[in-house]
């Protein structure tokens, strides 16, 4: 009877079916429609939700106008930004550590600490005991009797922090990623290629953690005692590849990180690399934009190989030799004597001659960094004069453009900061920061490279979908 009268009194309005509970009041017989049974009824009524429909919704996107109607059951799963975010976010940490690491080395404190404790390493030594053990294990170690025998115990404090730091910042890159990883795994957030790439940058983040320990060991070992005039510096191969490895962890993470957001992008109905004109598949096809591109990756790993070189000139002090430029000595490049020394050939027959100075030998590291180096600047600026022509500019996409420009201002930029470090013998600022601007010149050729990659098949087929929706709602 009470809905009856309810109805009665708002004819034009039509409500739900299901039953409606109404409190227990006793309803007076004569109540005008501005009464206030009117407005509980009204209030009681409209609170009601309509039923949504969770199957026309899509997993990803909210309810527009592009996707609305899609249909979405069939589509492979999309990577959301969330995903996309969380690595940019690995990755500048990774450069974060990339950097710490390069000045943990500078200001020679990497071979403060003496174990390798992954889980009870976190804490530090928290009272005067604990700190004169720590550094009763650093006095056995052959930096110490060789180099730093009258370091004060505050003084080793200070390198020991910053080792420490080093090793923890890493331990937090694990945790970072690893956790987000299990969790976006199980809601199933991944396109189906990604699980087992993020699985394989989960496992070189422990690779990082060995090896960075197998580098350390190394400059702890005491055969160098038996050496005359030798300096106690960990392995430059051992550097080489705890740097390299980080190197490709941050480039895997950057270049990822940054195709999930395109893709998203570009799935919603967005532009392609910048542009709402140009269609990535006649633009990818074009025998043009097809060499660009095989040059842009070419030059990419010409980039990742000089940084390389970097660590075995930083592994052998080689910087602080020849501090001169453009010369060597006087000659722009140094007798051949003294590139190919017999003295670091190991081999009765002199057969590891070659390959022994190439990186053993601090005269050839240091000449073949600024071989690389140059040639690297040169192919930079080459490639941006050849993209600033008029008929490859129109055939680039504009975030390919924008890249390349970022990629010349940057080796200018690295150029300043090697010869800065040179010719100031390595101070730690400028060699931090040159450090730094090399991973930041990578950075620049990896977006661009993101910038020339086709969209990933679910992106296709999810835009795809979305167009065929939005036409068939006209």
């Amino acid at each position: 009877m009470v809905l009856s009268f309810v109805n009665a009194l708002l004819p034009l309005r039509t409500f739900s079916t299901a039953p409606v509970n109404f409190s227990r009041r006793t309803v007076p017989n004569s109540v005008p429609c501005n009464s206030w049974l009117y407005r509980r009824c009204y209030s009681v009524v409209a609170q009601r939700k309509p039923a949504v429909l969770h199957s026309l919704e899509p997993r990803f996107f909210s309810a527009n106008a592009f996707h609305g109607a899609a249909q979405t059951s069939q589509l492979p799963v999309l990577a959301p930004p969330a995903v996309g975010r969380w690595l940019l976010f690995s990755s500048a940490m990774v450069f974060a550590v990339i950097v710490v690491g390069g000045v943990t080395r500078l200001t020679e404190s990497g071979l403060s600490i003496t174990e390798w404790k992954p889980i009870t390493g976190i804490v530090p030594p928290m009272n005067a005991e604990d700190w004169s053990v720590e550094f009763e294990k650093y006095k056995a170690t052959p930096e110490f009797k060789l180099l730093n025998h009258s370091i004060t115990l505050d003084e080793f404090k200070n390198i020991f922090y910053m080792e420490w730091g080093h090793r923890v910042l890493g331990r937090l890159i694990g945790i970072a990623f690893v956790v987000p990883l299990a969790y976006f795994g199980l809601r199933k957030k991944l396109t189906a290629s990604m699980p087992m790439q993020l699985t394989g940058m989960a496992l070189l983040i422990g690779l990082q953690g060995f090896l960075g320990w197998y580098m350390v060991k190394s400059g702890l070992e005491d055969s160098i005692m038996d050496t005359p005039g030798a300096v106690p510096r960990v392995s430059q191969y051992r550097l080489a590849a705890h740097l390299g490895t980080a190197v490709v962890l941050y480039a895997g993470m950057l270049g990822t990180g940054l195709a999930v957001i395109k893709d998203w992008r570009y799935a919603r109905g967005g532009s392609w690399s910048g542009s709402s004109t140009m269609n990535w598949q006649n633009v990818l096809s074009n025998p043009v934009v097809k060499r660009f591109s095989r040059l842009s990756k070419g030059l990419s790993a010409l980039v990742l190989l000089t940084a390389l070189s970097g660590a075995f000139v930083a592994g052998l002090d080689a910087g602080l030799l020849y501090n001169e430029f453009p010369l060597m000595g006087g000659r722009l490049a140094p007798p051949m004597d003294d590139l190919f020394s017999s003295a670091y050939a190991k081999n009765a027959d002199g057969s590891d001659i070659w390959w022994r100075n190439i990186f053993e030998n601090p005269t050839t590291v240091q000449f073949d960094h600024r071989v690389l180096a140059m040639t690297t600047y040169l192919s930079i600026c080459m490639l941006f004069t050849y993209s600033r022509r008029p008929a490859i500019r129109a055939l680039l996409p504009p975030h390919a453009r924008t890249s390349v420009t970022a990629a010349f201002a940057m080796a200018n930029v690295q150029v300043l900061l090697g010869l800065a470090t040179l010719l100031y013998l390595v101070p730690v600022p400028i060699a931090a920061a040159h450090q730094a601007g090399s991973i930041a010149l990578l950075s620049a050729m990896v977006h661009l490279l993101v910038s020339l990659r086709r969209p990933g098949l679910a992106a296709q087929m999810w835009r795809k979908a979305g167009m065929q929706a939005k036409s068939s709602s006209l």
